[in-house]
C-alpha cells in the first residue's frame, strides 16, 4: 500500500506542513548574512537575491489565486512568463534589507489569505502559471513544495533529510508524473531502499532503476545532486 501523500491529509494538517515549511525557509534565510546575498545558490545562474525574490513573489502570486478563489475576480499568478522573469530580475537588485522585508510581507499576506478564506473558496477553480486548472486548495501543496525545496537551494544548512516524509513521498510520485507528461525519462524507475520500499516507474515496463534513500531519490529527481542514490545518470527536468 502506498504511504499517505500530501493531499491525503486533512486541510488543517496540510496548512500546518506548509507553515512549518515557511518557518523552516525563514530560518535558513535568517542565517544568511547581508554580505552573502550575492553568493550562488543550488540553482544555476541564480544568486541568493534571485532566489529570495522568487520565493517572495511566489507567495504574492499565490495570494492572487486566493483572491480569485475568494472573490471570483480573475487574478492570474503572473501577468505573463516574461513579466515573472523581469520581476525576479528586479527583485534581485534590491538591497538585502528590502528583500527581507519583501519576504516578511508576502509570507504574512499568504498566511492571512489562507486563514481568512471562506470554506467555499477552497474548491473554487483557479489557474496555475503552467495553465493547469486546480482547486484553490492546491496552493497549499504549491507553496509547501516551494519553501521546503528552496530552503535547501539557499545552500546554508538545510538538506533534503529535513523535509517531512509526506512531502518527500509526494514529490517521489509527482516528479516521475511530470516526466511522463513531458515524454522524458520513460525508462526510469525510482526504487526506495529502506522506509516504505516504494518503486515508482515513469512508464509501465520501465527498467532503468535508480536506487537510494527517500531523501536521496527526491534530491536526485529534483535535480539537486546524486548524494544518496546509486546512479551516474542525470535526471530530466521536471518543472
Amino acid at each position: 500500500m502506498t504511504a499517505a501523500l500530501f493531499n491525503d491529509l486533512p486541510r488543517e494538517e496540510r496548512l500546518a506542513v506548509a507553515r512549518r515549511g515557511a518557518a523552516h525557509y525563514s530560518g535558513q534565510l535568517a542565517l544568511v548574512d547581508n554580505a552573502d546575498f550575492g553568493e550562488p545558490t543550488l540553482l544555476e545562474g541564480w544568486t541568493r537575491s534571485h532566489l529570495i525574490a522568487h520565493v517572495a513573489y511566489n507567495a504574492a502570486a499565490l495570494c492572487n489565486l486566493m483572491h480569485w478563489a475568494t472573490t471570483g475576480e480573475k487574478t492570474p499568478m503572473y501577468a505573463s512568463p516574461e513579466a515573472r522573469g523581469k520581476e525576479i530580475e528586479f527583485g534581485a537588485t534590491l538591497i538585502p534589507d528590502a528583500l527581507r522585508n519583501l519576504h516578511d510581507h508576502t509570507i504574512a499576506r499568504l498566511d492571512v489569505a489562507w486563514r481568512d478564506a471562506p470554506e467555499e473558496a477552497w474548491s473554487h477553480q483557479v489557474k496555475t502559471a503552467q495553465g493547469r486548472d486546480v482547486p484553490a486548495e492546491e496552493t497549499l501543496w504549491m507553496r509547501t513544495r516551494e519553501v521546503w525545496i528552496h530552503a535547501v537551494d539557499l545552500d546554508v544548512t538545510a538538506g533534503f533529510g529535513d523535509i517531512p516524509e509526506v512531502v518527500l513521498r509526494t514529490l517521489l510520485h509527482e516528479i516521475p508524473g511530470k516526466w511522463a507528461g513531458k515524454n522524458v525519462g520513460e525508462d526510469l524507475v525510482l526504487v526506495e531502499e529502506g522506509g516504505a520500499g516504494e518503486r515508482v516507474a515513469v512508464t509501465e515496463g520501465a527498467g532503468t532503476e535508480v536506487r537510494g534513500s527517500l531523501a536521496g531519490l527526491v534530491r536526485w529527481a529534483a535535480g539537486r545532486g546524486a548524494q544518496g542514490v546509486d546512479t551516474d545518470a542525470e535526471p530530466p527536468r521536471w518543472l
